[in-house]
């Protein structure tokens, strides 16, 4: 089954939690503290598998979550890292996140991996917060909540060449005839309905890759048929092959042919138009096909056109030779603008604020995601803890906020699913 897209959530792992211990041995005075730190949840990573062409694996695994890092223990010991999560992608896969619409990986390379979700650090024993000041300190962290992201994962084939065409003019007959692919061929529309890949071996021991791609019809790029769901995969080749029915055979003008091929491409992607483009005049061995031909080079004057004949296996050879000598001059150009990677850095003058208070009844509710992760890392299990907790709140200046907009003492105030009295 071939399946290009996937919407996928991935919950990467939490950090272990810290631990707050004490030494307590015979001998030993003032023995401080001994909590160990909690050990790394698992990052969630994509690779690149060369033995897949589809991600149907992921169509069944929708939900992907990591595992937590172990907890700290007494004695100073440390809690063990997860195992990182690998999710194995065909070359050619994208990832997307789909809250900020912005790509975070495109792996095209043999072998290439990419942290998509990072896994939360481990929480601090108290063994960390020992300081001169204080140097036996009664709290310590929860691990760090692993990164949660929902994900567009989308395949776009690696290919040098695309054919592309309108239905029955003999795409996938030339492609099993220069290359090992085994297309489904049949005297009907429609017959290929996913892309075929094909290597292509030319002389000197040169080979590249064709991408024979299912019938496009008027109005491919809006859904018409199955356009809309393969153009993408032309996306990704650096020249463009046409292949007409230069016959007619079915009633069919190879000159509005090519027009309305050209016209869909452009629609769905403009830039697919700067790519280099060849015309395969087909189905040269029947008897119409060289009156229609004399009338598509007088229409079109600036584009090479290669007389052949896939059913008699006649012209290719001369086909495949000017494809490996144009893309000895193509360089590969990649497929996205660098503003549309995630790593693209946006710098600003002034820092936002990290947090937002509003008032919800009678209730103020504080949101953000670095406030949000300060609590749920803040064990409250001593006082001193709580007093730590409120230190960090008081110098995000929240407590400042707070009285700006009129917070009386003894008011709720609330953080996530937690509730506390606002006190001067």
């Amino acid at each position: 089954m071939f399946i290009d897209e996937v919407i996928v959530e991935l919950y990467a792992g939490d950090g272990g939690n810290g631990c707050m211990a004490f030494r307590r041995e015979k001998y030993i005075a003032m023995g401080g503290p001994f909590g160990g730190n909690g050990g790394k949840g698992s990052n969630i990573i994509f690779k690149v598998d060369e033995g897949l062409n589809t991600l149907v694996d992921l169509r069944y695994n929708r939900i992907i979550k990591g595992n937590k890092g172990q907890n700290g223990e007494g004695k100073g010991k440390h809690g063990r890292g997860a195992e990182d999560i690998i999710i194995k992608v065909p070359q050619g896969t994208i990832i997307t996140d789909l809250e900020t619409n912005l790509i975070i990986a495109d792996l095209t390379k043999k072998g290439e991996e990419a942290i998509i979700a990072q896994g939360g650090r481990g929480g601090r024993g108290n063994i960390a917060f020992a300081t001169r000041s204080n140097p036996a300190p009664s709290f310590a962290e929860n691990g760090e909540p692993g990164e949660y992201k929902k994900v567009k994962v989308e395949l776009k084939l690696l290919a040098d060449v695309g054919l592309v065409g309108m239905p029955s003019v003999g795409k996938s007959t030339i492609i099993s005839k220069i290359s090992a692919s085994k297309p489904k061929i049949a005297a009907y529309h429609f017959t290929t309905l996913t892309p075929n890949l094909g290597v292509v071996r030319a002389q000197e021991g040169k080979s590249f890759v064709v991408a024979d791609m299912p019938g496009l019809i008027e109005g491919a790029s809006l859904g018409e048929g199955l356009g809309d769901q393969f153009l993408k995969h032309i996306e990704r080749t650096r020249i463009i092959a046409h292949v007409i029915d230069m016959s007619g055979f079915e009633g069919r003008d190879p000159i509005e042919d090519f027009k309305i091929i050209n016209n869909e491409l452009s629609t769905f992607n403009p830039k697919l138009m700067e790519k280099p483009q060849i015309v395969i005049a087909n189905k040269m061995d029947i008897e119409s096909a060289n009156d229609n031909l004399d009338r598509f080079k007088k229409e079109f004057k600036d584009i090479k056109v290669f007389n052949v004949s896939a059913l008699e296996n006649s012209g290719l050879s001369n086909v495949i030779q000017e494809l490996s000598n144009m893309l000895d001059k193509i360089e590969k150009q990649p497929l996205y603008e660098e503003e549309k990677f995630e790593s693209h850095v946006l710098y600003k003058f002034k820092k936002e604020q990290p947090f937002r208070i509003y008032k919800e009844d009678d209730v103020w509710v504080i949101t953000g995601e670095e406030i949000e992760k300060l609590l749920r890392m803040t064990k409250f299990s001593t006082d001193e803890a709580a007093f730590r907790f409120a230190n960090r709140l008081r110098k995000y200046g929240i407590d400042d906020k707070l009285r700006e907009l009129g917070a009386q003492e003894g008011d709720t105030v609330r953080i996530l699913d937690y509730e506390f009295e606002y006190v001067e």
